[in-house]
């Protein structure tokens, strides 16, 4: 790893620190709530089990976002709201043989 690049990490681990303490306000949040993965995949016209395929999910782990049990995190989160505002991008990147859902 390059001198320059490992300096970054290392202040962005540091930065990620002090949020975790609550001692640093984020830069920024992913908000996504049940009621937008609903409302996103009622836009979709798709059923759960079919939104749950094409975000490579158990249908169980988007029933529980969805009713709001569990919330999604990471990864997810960045894709549920790379979903809600560009679902045909998505779709082609990810199933380009469905994309015409």
């Amino acid at each position: 790893m390059k001198e320059d690049a490992f300096k970054e990490l290392c202040q962005a681990v540091r930065e990620g620190g002090r949020i975790l303490r609550g001692a640093q306000k984020p830069s920024r949040r992913f908000v996504v709530s049940a009621t937008n993965i609903q409302a996103t995949r009622k836009r979709m016209r798709l059923t759960q089990a079919r939104f749950a395929h094409l975000l490579g999910v158990p249908t169980s782990t988007l029933r529980n976002w969805e009713q709001g049990r569990t919330d999604p995190d990471g990864p997810a989160k960045a894709l549920l709201t790379v979903v809600e505002r560009e679902p045909r991008a998505v779709l082609r990147a990810l199933h380009p043989e469905e994309a015409r859902v």
